[in-house]
């Protein structure tokens, strides 16, 4: 067997918004691994066989709960924030954009913007992170969609409808646990109307983060696959945040696919944000996943960058040994692969087509 780590494409992380953090001076110098903060940059990329993703611009809130400190009890409701204007929320995800443009004009060897899975093929051919832009919340996207197409045209091709809080175009969950993820209204007339203009631009609609009514409003509503770039089973973690065995089921009947998310909170049976958690309550979810949506609807969809992930992996540079505890549970290298990456590619190009 080569000592070469499984290529990994992971549907989500939230590296832009930390290099484009105020307090990072040089997202250059970070991404190259001068800081040795957080949990992706190239060297570290290389060492865990991490070949791209969905790099996602989230507006945050103008004021961001502590959640690992708030997230330890045996139960836990935090409270929405509040809805970020559109101005703002421009602002956050143009600079977030344009940091992960700047990372391709500064390492035009080590990463590339894709737009299809073909430039994702020829991006990790080349040796090169194949990066994909995804936003997570539609803070902003204005009423008319005018954003959307510049967005699309600079690169969008996944979108999250929102993040844990309402905007005008649905309801997410709140951080809520334990939960059933049926906490509201589901999308909006703008939000069908966003539903519908992604389909027309071939851009993912990603179910994660949004609360069941809204689940089945897109899933009724859209022509492709249905995706939750980071989301876990809620039959062995009752958050909020998580899916139903019936969600699970639409989710196969579309042949699309789940990202396993590493965060502690979504994978603990008592629902807390804690590091030290075993890796085989990660496997233990992707045996779910697997069982109900096949081997060809699972994926990774680590949230690395935004959340506290097992101590076990720590940052990208730890996903060999994710793969390893596959391995041991029995996961042969044909299914490992598609787990770690081609699921990924599969369903994006179903997408996108």
């Amino acid at each position: 067997m080569s000592d070469m780590p499984i290529p990994v494409f992971d549907g989500h992380n939230d590296t832009l918004l930390r290099l484009a953090a105020r307090a990072v001076q040089d997202p250059a110098a970070a991404f190259a691994g001068q800081s040795g903060t957080g949990h992706i940059d190239l060297p570290r990329a290389r060492a865990g066989g991490f070949v791209g993703g969905l790099f996602a611009a989230f507006p945050p809130p103008v004021r961001m709960p502590s959640m690992e400190g708030s997230m330890r009890g045996a139960s836990y409701d935090m409270p929405f924030p509040d809805l970020l204007a559109l101005e703002a929320a421009q602002e956050s995800v143009f600079g977030m954009f344009a940091v992960l443009l700047r990372l391709e004009r500064a390492f035009p060897d080590d990463l590339a913007v894709c737009r299809s899975v073909a430039d994702i093929r020829t991006a990790v051919a080349a040796g090169r992170l194949a990066a994909v832009m995804h936003m997570e919340g539609a803070e902003a996207i204005d009423p008319g969609l005018a954003t959307l197409d510049v967005l699309h045209a600079a690169g969008l091709r996944s979108l999250g409808l929102v993040w844990s809080r309402p905007n005008i175009f649905a309801h997410g969950v709140p951080f809520r646990f334990p939960s059933s993820p049926d906490t509201g209204d589901g999308l909006t007339d703008r939000g069908v109307e966003l539903v519908r203009a992604c389909n027309a631009r071939r851009i993912v609609v990603d179910l994660s983060h949004l609360n069941e009514k809204g689940f089945w409003d897109v899933a009724r509503l859209t022509t492709a696959p249905l995706v939750a770039s980071h989301s876990n089973v809620h039959a062995l973690c009752p958050s909020a945040r998580n899916l139903t065995d019936r969600q699970l089921d639409a989710i196969k009947e579309s042949r699309g696919l789940v990202g396993l998310n590493f965060a502690t909170c979504f994978l603990r049976p008592d629902g807390a944000m804690r590091a030290d958690t075993d890796l085989d309550l990660m496997v233990r979810h992707i045996d779910a996943l697997v069982e109900t949506l096949g081997e060809d609807g699972v994926g990774f969809g680590s949230d690395f960058d935004g959340a506290v992930v097992p101590a076990g992996i720590g940052d990208v540079a730890g996903l060999p040994h994710l793969v390893a505890r596959l391995r041991t549970a029995g996961y042969g290298d044909a299914l490992v692969a598609k787990i770690c990456a081609e699921n990924w590619l599969s369903v994006l190009e179903r997408s996108w087509a």
